[in-house]
C-alpha cells in the first residue's frame, strides 16, 4: 500500500492527473443531480409575484441605493431570528431579479418590515428619518413625496420579469396599468386584482389618494415584505418535531 501511494508522492505528472480525476467525479456527483431537478428552490404556499405596484416600488428601492445599506435575508442565527423573526426561506426571493439578499447592515435587515410599521411612520421615516429614529444616519428621501409615479413601463418591467420566468400571465401584463392604479385607490373596484394578487394591501400608501406618487409604491412594496407566508405553520412544525 505504501509502494502504491509513493507513485504519486514522486511523479507530480501522476499525481495531477489523479487531482484532476478526482476533482471531476467528485464536480459531476454536485453538478449531474441538478440537470434533472426541475426547480431547486421549494415551492411555498403564499408566494406570489409582486404586484405592479409593489414592482414599481421594488425598482425605486434599487434604483436608490437601499440595497446598499439594507439586507433582505435573516440566517438561521439565534441572534438575528430573535431580532428579525423567522429566518428566510429561498422561495421568499424566487420571483426577485436580481435578489435583495445583501451582507450590508449600515441599517436593520427589512426582509420582515411588512406591517411592524404604520403606512405613516414609513411616510415620515422616508421624509426625515430622526424624526422617528433619532440615531438614523440614513438620508431623506424627500423627492419621492412629489414625484409622480411613472406608469408607461409598468407593463414592459412584468413582460421582462416573465421572460425571466416570473408566472406574469398575459392578463397580468395587459391589466398591469388598471391594478396598479387599483391598489392605490381605496375606493377602487378591486376584484381583478385581488384575483390575481392574493392578499394584496389596497389603500393610498402615502395617505394622499388624490395622488400617484413613488411614495405610494416603495411603502406598497415595503409593506409587503415578509407578509406573504404563513410562518406559524413553520413554527407549530417545529414545536411537534421538538416533542
Amino acid at each position: 500500500m505504501l509502494n502504491r501511494h509513493a507513485i504519486f508522492e514522486k511523479n507530480s505528472i501522476i499525481l495531477t492527473v489523479g487531482i484532476l480525476i478526482v476533482v471531476a467525479i467528485g464536480g459531476l456527483v454536485e453538478l449531474v443531480p441538478n440537470f434533472y431537478l426541475k426547480s431547486t428552490v421549494e415551492k411555498v404556499e403564499g408566494m406570489r409575484p409582486y404586484t405592479p405596484l409593489e414592482l414599481a416600488g421594488r425598482n425605486i428601492y434599487i434604483r436608490e441605493g437601499c440595497y446598499l445599506c439594507h439586507s433582505q435575508m435573516i440566517r438561521t442565527l439565534r441572534d438575528e431570528v430573535e431580532r428579525y423573526g423567522h429566518y428566510s426561506l429561498a422561495a421568499e426571493s424566487m420571483y426577485d431579479h436580481p435578489f435583495q439578499w445583501g451582507s450590508k447592515r449600515t441599517g436593520p435587515d427589512l426582509a420582515r418590515v411588512g406591517g411592524k410599521y404604520s403606512d405613516a411612520w414609513h411616510y415620515d421615516h422616508m421624509m426625515d428619518p430622526r424624526s422617528v429614529v433619532p440615531e438614523s444616519i440614513m438620508p431623506s428621501y424627500r423627492w419621492l413625496a412629489t414625484n409622480e409615479l411613472r406608469l408607461s413601463d409598468i407593463a414592459a418591467d412584468l413582460k421582462a420579469n416573465a421572460v425571466v420566468g416570473v408566472p406574469y400571465s398575459a392578463e397580468m401584463i395587459e391589466s398591469a396599468r388598471a391594478d396598479l392604479l387599483a391598489q392605490a385607490d381605496p375606493d377602487a373596484d378591486t376584484d381583478g386584482l385581488l384575483e390575481r394578487y392574493p392578499g394584496a394591501q389596497v389603500r393610498a400608501f402615502d395617505g394622499d389618494p388624490r395622488r400617484l406618487t413613488e411614495m405610494d409604491a416603495i411603502i406598497a412594496y415595503l409593506q409587503m415584505l415578509g407578509t406573504l407566508v404563513d410562518f406559524s405553520t413553520y413554527d407549530d412544525q417545529a414545536d411537534i418535531n421538538l416533542r
